[in-house]
């Protein structure tokens, strides 16, 4: 396939996640260059049709990521991939560790969705529902449970995000 403009190199780090995580300090690289990403095997030869949409950079929660998207820009069907790598590997949180350091899940309702979970024990992170890194509302589940909230994420966080009205609508 070949690739244009617009969307994403192949990354040549993520070849080298089997020999190791590379030391270096990404404050001034991206996810999706090809000295930095650590993601080919998973993209394979379809890596080309990622299109890179945004970047996000928070000191505070340690993040740099780049947001792809798969898809046609404005269908509910479209997927959204963001990898992320820490500012700084020595610091927390540390969005590297493990691996796979979240996943997303489109809520239709999330003010509601989160007041109801709440009275059912889930244990939320820190922070509330605030913007996401692509502009949608999000709040994240725990990885663990604690004696006041005994339900979590079975060790994974899970980011809740609201979905757009063009999702809502076709999933309706």
């Amino acid at each position: 396939m070949k690739r244009t403009d617009n969307s994403c190199q192949l990354p040549e780090q993520h070849r080298r996640l089997q020999a190791g995580r590379s030391k270096s300090s990404a404050s001034n690289k991206s996810p999706s260059d090809p000295s930095t990403n650590r993601n080919c095997r998973l993209y394979g030869p379809t890596y080309s049709e990622w299109k890179k949409i945004g970047n996000y950079v928070s000191e505070k929660e340690n993040v740099n990521e780049d947001i792809l998207r798969l898809g046609k820009e404005g269908s509910p069907f479209c997927v959204e991939v963001d990898l992320m790598m820490p500012v700084d590997e020595t610091k927390s949180p540390k969005v590297h560790v493990p691996p796979l350091n979240h996943i997303g899940l489109w809520i239709d309702d999330l003010p509601a969705a989160v007041a109801w979970m709440e009275t059912q024990g889930v244990r939320f992170t820190p922070g509330g529902i605030r913007k996401g890194a692509s502009g949608h509302d999000v709040t994240f589940i725990h990885p663990k449970g604690n004696e006041s909230s005994p339900i979590g994420g079975g060790g994974v966080l899970i980011e809740l995000v609201q979905a757009p009205k063009e999702v809502v609508d076709v999933m309706s």
